[in-house]
């Protein structure tokens, strides 16, 4: 279980790599990305927003997207926040979900 400096550490490391990703990707998908401190990613056709944020008090990364919301925790051996249920990475969900809001795969 990491401490809360740990968790602030890793949040911050795994949402910076995964807006650099989704930024490269972004004009080529057509879709906007921001972050500070919370992770968004805009679409305009069809619209939608998705939010990828840290809640500390649970040590986890919440991505809310395509009408659910996504609770992912911190993994060791993986080294990344994992989904429990499909144990799919972070930018796995998010690679799925944005290929689902496109209708087309996307690989960050």
């Amino acid at each position: 279980m990491l401490d809360d400096q740990q968790f602030q550490l890793k949040a911050d490391q795994s949402l910076r790599t995964l807006y650099k990703a989704l930024a490269a990707a972004a004009e080529e998908h057509d879709f906007e990305t921001d972050f500070g401190g919370t992770l968004t990613i805009e679409f305009d056709d069809p619209p939608a927003k998705f939010v990828v944020s840290p809640n500390s008090p649970v040590k986890q990364i919440w991505v809310s997207a395509l009408g659910k919301s996504f609770k992912l925790a911190w993994d060791p051996e993986k080294n990344d926040f994992v989904l429990p249920d499909t144990r799919q990475t972070l930018q796995q969900v998010i690679e799925d979900s944005i290929g689902r809001h496109l209708g087309q795969p996307i690989k960050l």
